[in-house]
């Protein structure tokens, strides 16, 4: 059984678990993105994938973003279950905040490990989410 994590945004994260027998996950309106705005990191070992479409991403990690190992992966995993639950509450919340950014609940289960590099992945995306669109999901978030 292999397991995807995805986070697709323009705007738009989503992490899922499906089965490998299963119709890959199709959003019903493709974002215009070029194959440079696209980040996928797959982990056969681990069976989870994350890939990342939102423009100016791929280019804000490389060039801002703290390298690999600078946090350690429970640091990780603890910012990305709080700014994870603030993100599903405040999409369940369309009226008080910004369906246009909060389009869809994140399903990131905290007894699931799903390695330095997803996590890695999802903070730096969270990061940047919150910087470049002026939310501040809950505690400190660094400035980049």
């Amino acid at each position: 059984m292999k397991k995807c994590v995805y986070i697709a945004a323009i705007i738009l994260i989503s992490i899922y678990s499906c089965k490998t027998s299963q119709t890959p996950y199709a959003p019903e309106r493709k974002p215009a993105v070029s194959q440079n705005d696209t980040l996928r990191i797959a982990n056969d070992e681990l069976e989870y994938e994350v890939i990342i479409i939102e423009p100016g991403f791929n280019t804000w990690l490389a060039a801002t973003a703290q390298p690999r190992n600078y946090y350690s992966q429970s640091y990780l995993e603890t910012k990305n279950r709080i700014w994870i639950a603030e993100w599903n509450n405040r999409v369940q919340q369309p009226f008080r905040y910004n369906p246009n950014l909060y389009e869809m609940t994140i399903a990131y289960s905290p007894t699931i490990n799903y390695g330095y590099e997803v996590n890695y992945l999802i903070y730096n995306y969270l990061v940047f989410f919150q910087n470049t669109f002026k939310q501040k999901l809950f505690g400190y978030v660094p400035l980049r």
